[in-house]
């Protein structure tokens, strides 16, 4: 099973989510202290599951569905990380320092701020 977050404020007003089943595990509401200019303070958090051969597909629609600006969303299978942004995905195995240093420079090139790009791998 994939596992990720998905901040619900990331998603693009009129995006849809839709024929992928992703079972919600856990959903929270937290303050952020190192919101960029273009986020909120509060964010709802959606932690996900889903079936490993829905990853790529899932990682296309996420890309689809996120806002521009500083936004991006991540979620692991066994083997891979998938970190998106609207219109870009990176795709890496677990673990890859280069896959990562990859995304996180990305990441830093559209302001998202340092302490937010902590995903997990």
């Amino acid at each position: 099973m994939l596992e990720g977050v998905l901040i619900a404020e990331s998603l693009r007003v009129g995006s849809q989510l839709a024929g992928i089943p992703l079972q919600v595990t856990k959903l929270s509401r937290i303050e952020v202290t190192s919101a960029a200019d273009d986020q909120p303070r509060l964010w709802t958090l959606l932690d996900f599951t889903a079936h490993d051969a829905e990853a790529q597909q899932l990682a296309d629609q996420l890309a689809s569905c996120l806002s521009t600006g500083t936004w991006y969303t991540d979620f692991h299978t066994s083997t891979d990380t998938f970190v998106i942004f609207a219109n870009k995905v990176f795709r890496y195995p677990r673990g890859q320092a280069e896959g990562r240093q990859e995304a996180q420079a990305y990441g830093r090139s559209i302001e998202i701020p340092e302490q937010q790009r902590d995903w997990r791998d």
